[in-house]
């Protein structure tokens, strides 16, 4: 069910096209080739130029946008530095091709940059084992397992190639763009350590995929890193939005419309996730289950194991029993190679 206790203030512009927040602050859309179409990117009067945060996927028409943007007024002037909140190849993924185009330098944060730059390096490599028993144990079919096989490393298509150095961003560093100031924000559990950036004068937060309007951030464990426990930290990165940053602020996010609300809508998060905590622990009280088996627990619609949904649903689901299994309400038992999954049983009384 939609929330209806949020403000929207503006209507989006059309992919390909911009408008202005407030002075010196834009609003681009970039289209997408899949079924969440857009990103948001922003662009904020620097100097001489623009800063850009987020980039868009590495296609060719967000290739000919940015030509055509970045060519003509207002944005003909030059660019002065790339930020981007986090390694996923919609924001990242023009990121090299910027950087190189205008000679500037990459702002991101460490871990950010980092994972990027490993997950990359996958390209041409097979698919190593600990990445199959990941899926196996969670359940995943043998055809599964075989298109996971087939399209490893397919990220590194994704993006262009990321410049051999960064500048750093670390939570709570200020950062002068132009005439605002911008203060740091990492959250995690979307993604390592994603960063938000804030500006209190003018009640702004750049928000990227850690707070959404309409759709909640995908968390996933990887299987780089199977015992991880992301959704704590999502959980702990929303209560620290809450109790930091104040409600008044307009919110502009990766995905969808600008929107008032910050704490209403963390709060919508944060119990939405919590009802799907208690419908995970329902059905696990009634018999041990697979990853893949948890599903129709936590998802709105079936997800197909043909479908492009199915590894992220993995990683979500995982990212939820990780998380229970922390705070000791599940248990864990691995059969043949499977993980099974049940309700804790409760010490009589």
């Amino acid at each position: 069910m939609p929330q209806t206790n949020l403000s929207y203030p503006m209507e989006a512009p059309a992919a390909g096209h911009w408008r202005e927040v407030c002075k010196g602050v834009y609003w681009l859309r970039q289209p997408m080739p899949m079924a969440l179409n857009h990103i948001n990117v922003w662009l904020l009067e620097d100097g001489d130029g623009f800063a850009l945060v987020d980039t868009g996927p590495r296609t060719e028409e967000t290739l000919e946008i940015w030509s055509k943007l970045l060519s003509a007024p207002p944005f003909d002037r030059k660019l002065t530095r790339v930020f981007v909140t986090h390694m996923h190849p919609d924001h990242v993924g023009m990121a090299g091709w910027l950087t190189r185009r205008f000679g500037v330098r990459l702002w991101m944060s460490r871990l950010e940059y980092l994972n990027c730059r490993v997950t990359v390096s996958d390209m041409n490599r097979e698919a190593p084992k600990d990445a199959v028993d990941y899926f196996h144990e969670a359940g995943w079919p043998d055809a599964a397992l075989e298109k996971y096989r087939a399209r490893f490393g397919a990220f590194g298509k994704m993006i262009y190639t990321l410049p051999d150095s960064f500048q750093r961003l670390s939570h709570g560093q200020k950062i002068r763009i132009g005439q605002g100031d911008w203060q740091v924000v990492i959250g995690r559990g979307h993604s390592p350590e994603h960063a938000c950036l804030y500006n209190a004068k003018e009640k702004l937060l750049i928000s990227g995929d850690q707070v959404l309007p309409r759709i909640s951030s995908n968390v996933s464990v990887h299987p780089m890193e199977p015992a991880a426990n992301p959704m704590a930290e999502w959980m702990a990165s929303l209560d620290w939005l809450e109790q930091n940053i104040p409600n008044d602020v307009l919110v502009m996010p990766a995905h969808d419309e600008c929107f008032h609300g910050l704490h209403e809508r963390v709060a919508h998060l944060r119990e939405g996730q919590h009802k799907s905590f208690e419908r995970l622990l329902e059905v696990l009280s009634q018999e041990p289950r697979r990853v893949v088996d948890t599903f129709g627990a936590l998802f709105s619609r079936p997800i197909d194991a043909n479908s492009a949904h199915y590894y992220l649903a993995t990683g979500e689901a995982q990212a939820c029993l990780n998380y229970l299994l922390e705070r000791c309400e599940i248990s864990r038992t691995v059969r043949d190679g499977v993980a099974w999954y049940a309700a804790a049983q409760k010490a009589a009384t």
